[in-house]
């Protein structure tokens, strides 16, 4: 085990710097082992984001869990492993695992199955690899400004250099943490598999066994006890505010706006019904209120805008890198890369999606602007405005292509992947700073988890598209449909929308942009409901938004009763939760397709 020193002498104060470890000369770094560990270990959280990710709408991060799991495993081995060793497993596995993301298979691509596109699987592949490497390269030539200069907090890096200091100072407590996310998902992945078979386990219908009339028609419109672990999970991670607006935004949905629809005949249809039921009525206003937010968001961030493209020196920031000049990453290198990917996702773009090939041009161009202020963002928020940044190619590519929703998604596409990814690369490069580490390992390390990812999200989500409908109940696909709409409506005009949902569109818009500027008040900012989760409560059934309810309350009880191991072991548990449920919905999946039915 290498030991964990603050100064360059082992002793001494540190220099006047940011970096929090030193390493030894020679200390291990980028070897075989912990580049396959870690992309092993991201691969399967962007299969797991899949699953969620098409039942909710975002996926989460690889860095932390890849980070544990990585530690945890070779401890387990019997194999001794450096600092520098597991920020590598972590920036592969934080690679591999955001390409669920990075490649689409959330938003854009569902939203062209949405609109009757097959697209082939090798072309998934293809296009997944060259939109996931833009945002590498778009990242690069940014990290001397944003990581050593402006010093940019970037949460999320600086949490996972913690955790890995924190785990070679304790490697007993990460070991611990390891077996709480091992048992969790276990747990959950035992009761999805069980579930397949007796679904009442999952969703108890206790409006039928109770025979009460209130519940009854409660249940009709949604509110009905569910218990998938996933989302359970995923309610300890999001926080009070995110889990409470999504309650505020599906009682406001699906038990108030939706009855009047629907008693009103803007909805006739069932209630399920995209085509001409309150589902498809709710969507427009679902989508007003995520698409508000996030550019009222994005407008108010001008500062970031300006910062981004002038990128000036800030106060107190400067200094030579403490990462010696053979271990940059080569201009040739991310130049190159960001050529041979833009010719890459042109000749996809026009052989799988019919995009010509200077719109794919305009679009790499675009999105290089717009990753720039993706990674400010990151750097500043830790939020990555993936959704607002795609929202702003949508609405210039409604003008240079009127019509061509194909090429408005997939436009969109480019600018999501090189958000995501420029994001998450800059994350990795903050935490490889504070430990002392090679830029240029840890880009090798990147592509190498892009690869990994790319091979292992594209099948899972050819597994799932083919067992489930996309849009369904199972997967409600709600960033999916966000896309689409915003698609369509950019297409064919407000005529796209059903009855009177055009002044719900307009009421929806000012509430979200009202939420985006009330945030900026420091004073209330903690209370102000996200407009993001009250839009995405609209879009899927109520059922899943309580869940994610009922797992805040759970952790908000458990924070009260024991503080000190909610801190600890709260990230791991949820974790579990949501690893284990997602891949054995892979499992059932699977048995779906070949015809395995419940026993009940």
């Amino acid at each position: 085990m290498s030991d964990v020193s603050l100064s360059k002498d082992g002793g001494g104060p540190a220099p006047p710097s940011d970096q929090k470890y030193f390493p030894a000369p020679g200390e291990a770094q980028l070897s075989l082992r912990a580049v396959v560990v870690g992309c092993l270990i991201g691969s399967v959280v962007s299969c797991t984001n899949i699953y969620i990710g098409l039942k909710i709408g975002w996926t989460f991060g690889a860095s932390i869990i890849s980070a544990v799991l990585g530690f945890a495993a070779f401890k387990i081995a019997g194999r001794n492993i450096s600092v520098l060793e597991t920020n590598i497993t972590q920036t592969a596995g934080s690679a591999a695992g955001s390409m669920a993301s990075a490649a689409g298979l959330v938003a854009a691509i569902p939203a062209m199955n949405l609109l009757g596109y097959e697209i082939p699987w090798y072309g998934l592949i293809f296009w997944a690899l060259s939109v996931a490497f833009l945002g590498v390269f778009f990242a690069v030539p940014l990290r001397r400004q944003v990581v050593e200069v402006d010093k940019l907090r970037f949460p999320t890096g600086t949490a996972t250099a913690e955790t890995i200091l924190a785990m070679f100072s304790d490697a007993g407590e990460a070991l611990k943490k390891a077996k709480v996310l091992v048992y969790a998902g276990v747990g959950a992945g035992v009761f999805t598999l069980t579930a397949h078979f007796v679904p009442q386990i999952e969703m108890p219908p206790l409006h039928k066994w109770l025979e009460i009339g209130a519940l009854t028609t409660a249940a009709a419109w949604g509110f009905k006890l569910y218990l998938g672990p996933s989302l359970f999970g995923a309610g300890f991670l999001i926080g009070p505010r995110v889990s409470f607006s999504l309650l505020i935004g599906a009682v406001g949905a699906w038990a108030i706006l939706g009855p009047i629809a629907k008693e009103a005949g803007w909805a006739p249809g069932t209630v399920m019904s995209y085509k001409d039921g309150v589902r498809g009525w709710l969507l427009w206003p679902g989508v007003a209120l995520m698409v508000s937010e996030a550019m009222v968001s994005l407008a108010l961030s001008w500062r970031t805008f300006v910062n981004a493209l002038t990128m000036t020196k800030s106060a107190g920031g400067g200094g030579e890198s403490e990462v010696g000049y053979k271990e940059r990453i080569p201009n040739a290198w991310w130049i190159g890369g960001l050529a041979a990917g833009t010719v890459l996702a042109t000749v996809i773009g026009n052989l799988v999606f019919g995009i010509e090939w200077w719109m794919t041009v305009v679009a790499v161009a675009l999105s290089s602007i717009l990753a720039i202020v993706a990674v400010r963002s990151v750097g500043e928020t830790d939020i990555n405005p993936v959704g607002g940044m795609g929202k702003v190619t949508q609405l210039v590519y409604g003008g240079l292509a009127p019509g061509q929703m194909s090429t408005n998604l997939m436009a969109a596409a480019v600018t999501g992947a090189g958000a995501s990814q420029a994001g998450d690369m800059m994350q990795d490069l903050k935490t490889g700073h504070l430990l002392g580490a090679s830029p240029r390992k840890q880009f090798l390390a990147q592509l190498a988890g892009i690869c990994a990812g790319v091979v292992f999200v594209v099948p899972v989500y050819m597994i799932f598209t083919d067992a489930y409908e996309v849009g369904g109940t199972k997967l409600p696909a709600p960033a999916a449909f966000a896309w689409k709409a915003m698609a369509e409506l950019l297409a064919k005009g407000f005529e796209a929308l059903p009855p009177h949902a055009l002044e719900a569109v307009i009421v929806a818009s000012i509430i979200g942009g009202l939420s985006a500027l009330l945030r900026k008040v420091d004073s209330i900012k903690g209370y102000v409901p996200s407009g993001l989760a009250m839009g995405i409560a609209f879009i899927i059934p109520a059922y899943y938004s309580l869940v994610m309810v009922y797992g805040t309350l759970v952790w908000l009880i458990w924070r009260k009763k024991n503080p000190e191991s909610v801190s600890k072991y709260d990230f791991a548990l949820a974790s579990g939760l949501v690893a284990g449920e997602g891949l054995m919905g892979i499992v059932n999946a699977v048995l779906t397709i070949l015809g395995v039915e419940s026993i009940t």
